[in-house]
């Protein structure tokens, strides 16, 4: 298959940070107005495969609405604003993006660009005085996060990070199991995800554009995944990894596997990998119970039990879901279920230290002083 996104759309389709806030109903993900006095008004930025997902998931919501592109493919506008009702006058390319500030009938750009093209959008669209959601990872590493969320900071705009799964109902209903004790003190966790990646020449194979393999593109599910798992921030790390293709893999890391220490004593086995498929999921045990999300991370439908039998959550589109969340958040003040750019942060201070244990040989690497 030639990319991840339409791995995690056939994978699912085909089976029958820790803030989480408890999802009690479906209302709670598409929140029950019905004529809203506002929406979120939101510009898409890079007009790649993600794009459309969203953007077809986005004709579900009632809080945010697309009214806006950016994109620097010319032969993609006619199709967009045919598809969607986008006027010319919403229409931006990366080199006039700037003057996006003048336009009140945007008020949020979401970054699908190629990771390590987030940085410089994101800092350009807070410049601009707008809302920004980037996709994850958030940047290529923890120092290029920490400049984007004080650029947005002293800009005065929300800035978020697209982690879907923080509003879909069998992660918050793990999540809540977990805050309730159901399943008692957590003692393990088992986390992975990974996919058999297609066209050698896609820009996820490119480190320029990537920033990374396996572990900055899909290892960071199961990354996110442990710490919503347990609860906690992890203080150790180490990590291993394979490369059985040499050529195709000649720029970025092909699998990689990792383990994740924590306060309470729990470690996190973990993996990611580019080289195969039929790997994702989320398991932890507690002394109480245990939980299981498999499939855990694609978009859909999502599958879940615990010791107390099936999870039987409602099945949703996480995009529509996410962008009605967030507008919900920005428009309304609700809580954020830990998507801002302080919680992409932290799972990139885990992948940088992820990489170094890699370059030393599998080194434990301490993330905060013993």
């Amino acid at each position: 298959m030639s990319s991840r996104r339409n791995f995690l759309q056939k994978l699912s389709i085909g089976l029958s940070a820790a803030a989480l806030t408890p999802l009690s109903s479906p209302a709670s993900v598409f929140p029950d107005l019905r004529k809203p006095v506002k929406q979120l008004r939101v510009a898409l930025m890079g007009l790649g495969g993600y794009a459309g997902i969203v953007a077809r998931a986005m004709k579900e919501c009632k809080l945010a609405t697309l009214t806006g592109i950016v994109t620097g493919t010319p032969s993609k506008i006619a199709t967009w604003k045919s598809n969607y009702g986008i006027p010319d006058k919403n229409v931006y390319n990366y080199d006039t993006l700037h003057t996006i500030a003048n336009n009140p009938e945007i008020d949020l750009v979401y970054v699908t660009t190629p990771n390590s093209l987030h940085h410089k959008h994101v800092l350009q669209v807070a410049a601009a005085g707008k809302h920004v959601i980037c996709e994850k990872p958030v940047a290529d590493n923890a120092q290029q996060a920490r400049e984007m969320i004080a650029a947005c900071k002293k800009a005065g705009v929300k800035f978020y990070v697209g982690y879907r799964l923080h509003f879909e109902p069998h992660t918050r209903e793990l999540v809540r199991m977990r805050k309730a004790g159901e399943f008692g003190n957590i003692m393990h966790v088992n986390n992975y995800m990974g996919f058999k990646i297609g066209d050698p020449t896609q820009w996820r194979l490119k480190k320029a554009l990537a920033g990374g393999g396996a572990m900055m593109d899909v290892g960071v599910y199961a990354l996110n995944g442990a710490r919503y798992a347990t609860g906690e921030e992890p203080v150790w790390v180490t990590a291993q990894e394979s490369k059985t293709d040499m050529v195709k893999f000649a720029e970025v890391d092909e699998t990689v596997t990792f383990q994740l220490g924590f306060p309470s004593g729990v470690i996190a086995s973990c993996g990611t990998t580019y080289n195969f498929n039929n790997y994702e999921r989320v398991y932890l045990i507690g002394d109480k119970g245990f939980a299981e999300l498999s499939p855990a991370f694609g978009y859909g439908p999502i599958q879940g039990r615990t010791h107390l039998g099936p999870m039987n959550q409602p099945l949703i589109t996480h995009q529509a879901a996410q962008m009605d969340g967030l507008a919900d958040c920005i428009l309304n003040g609700t809580p954020d279920p830990g998507m801002t750019g302080e919680e992409g942060l932290k799972d990139m201070v885990v992948v940088d230290a992820i990489y170094e244990s890699l370059r030393k040989g599998g080194e434990k690497i301490y993330l905060y002083k013993k």
